[in-house]
């Protein structure tokens, strides 16, 4: 089986030669170290942590970094100079006290991210083919933008699409332009394929939000290919970890990002123990981030991959509490086949449901797969028959929302 292409991007950028766990293990350590001593010397957020440490296994005795340090230590988090800087994200919900969290990237960390997204992609795009991209589209530098430029990287055509268009207007982007490849949402990709039809649709890379395994098994059999899941995050400069042809997990950029994996008392877990994945991202120029707490649920997997690769895999990612309740709902209700769309607030009297729907569908199966989820929670179901103007009812990051539905 063919290696992953994450390999050779690692291999150029750090121009080694080899990439065993010893040389991965001592390239972030060099890295790491050089990070804690520009820390030292320069007086910042990090500057009270030890100069070196002698092995990686001593980087679970450093503090962890969380969203509330990211909020309210920004300038002393960022490790260039605000000239340098060349797009700031800012998390407008996280909180509804103080500041929102900010990321910062310079130009050298979207480069990186742009690589990463062409060795990630180029699994499943060659030159020649059209991909759709059903992601936001945000100006220069944007999450589009990079996957676009990673796009025309690899001699595709890149349609940038977004995530607005109505299920007729992708119906005739379908038609007119047969894209082979779609990058988005799986939610998003379901909902096309229930809707549209595969068309011209050959493979897909999902991300941008949790997959629940339902949903990915009903995509690929509409598909009739294997989707390649794609993690990523804000802090990891939007590109973490990707499928490779093996389909066993996602390849971790190693060179940029190192992981571990926590219990609920912070305690490091071994590999193939699920807990919460921290990250240093000792790769990123503009904000390095050390033992940050990423909420993502996941594990390590332990056994070798058969593509070859020595780079550590994550197994499929969700999170706790309200995310793990949508993914719940997901999972139970797209597997009713007609099922096209829908949208969960919760309010004192329940949890309202508006859905799409195309072919045979009720109010009452709707609700009794919810049901099945929370028990003893009443669910109130409004049904529509999906119509080409209908466009996604959560067009983001799906979760479950408070309040009363309009």
């Amino acid at each position: 089986m063919k290696r992953s292409r994450l390999d050779a991007l690692v291999l150029e950028q750090e121009g080694i030669r080899t990439l065993t766990r010893a040389d991965i293990e001592a390239l972030q350590l060099r890295k790491l170290n050089g990070l804690l001593r520009w820390e030292k010397e320069r007086g910042g957020f990090y500057k009270n942590l030890p100069e070196r440490l002698g092995s990686l296994t001593e980087l679970a005795s450093l503090p962890f970094t969380t969203d509330e340090d990211l909020a309210r230590h920004a300038p002393g988090l960022l490790l260039t100079s605000q000239s340098q800087v060349s797009r700031v994200l800012s998390d407008a919900t996280s909180g509804t006290t103080g500041a929102a969290k900010r990321v910062f990237y310079t130009q050298g960390d979207c480069e990186n991210t742009v690589r990463f997204f062409a060795a990630g992609l180029g699994e499943l795009i060659f030159p020649g083919s059209v991909t759709m991209i059903c992601m936001p589209f945000s100006g220069p530098l944007g999450l589009g933008e990079l996957i676009a430029e990673a796009i025309a990287r690899l001699g595709a055509r890149p349609l940038k699409l977004g995530c607005g268009l109505s299920y007729g207007e992708y119906g005739e982007v379908l038609a007119r332009e047969k894209p082979d490849t779609f990058v988005g949402m799986p939610v998003q990709l379901l909902s096309l394929l229930r809707f549209c039809g595969k068309g011209s649709l050959e493979r897909a890379l999902v991300s941008g939000d949790a997959c629940p395994e339902a949903v990915l098994a009903r995509c690929e059999a509409l598909l009739g290919s294997r989707l390649f899941p794609h993690y990523g995050s804000r802090e990891m400069g939007l590109g973490g970890a990707v499928t490779c042809p093996a389909h066993r997990g996602m390849h971790l950029r190693e060179n940029h990002v190192i992981a571990e994996i926590v219990d609920e008392e912070g305690r490091v877990l071994p590999w193939g123990e699920t807990g919460e994945l921290v990250i240093t991202t000792v790769g990123m120029e503009a904000l390095p981030l050390i033992r940050y707490r990423t909420g993502d649920i996941t594990r390590i997997l332990p056994e070798p991959c058969p593509c070859g690769s020595e780079l550590l895999r994550l197994d499929s990612l969700h999170r706790r509490g309200p995310a793990a309740d949508m993914a719940a709902l997901d999972a139970a209700l797209f597997a009713l086949d007609a099922l096209i769309d829908y949208r969960a607030e919760r309010g004192p009297e329940g949890l309202r449901i508006r859905a799409l729907c195309c072919g045979a569908l009720s109010e009452a199966q709707v609700a009794e797969a919810a049901a099945g989820v929370f028990p003893g929670e009443a669910v109130f179901v409004t049904l529509s028959e999906a119509r080409p103007g209908d466009r996604a009812l959560s067009p983001g990051k799906r979760r479950i929302e408070e309040g009363r539905q309009e």
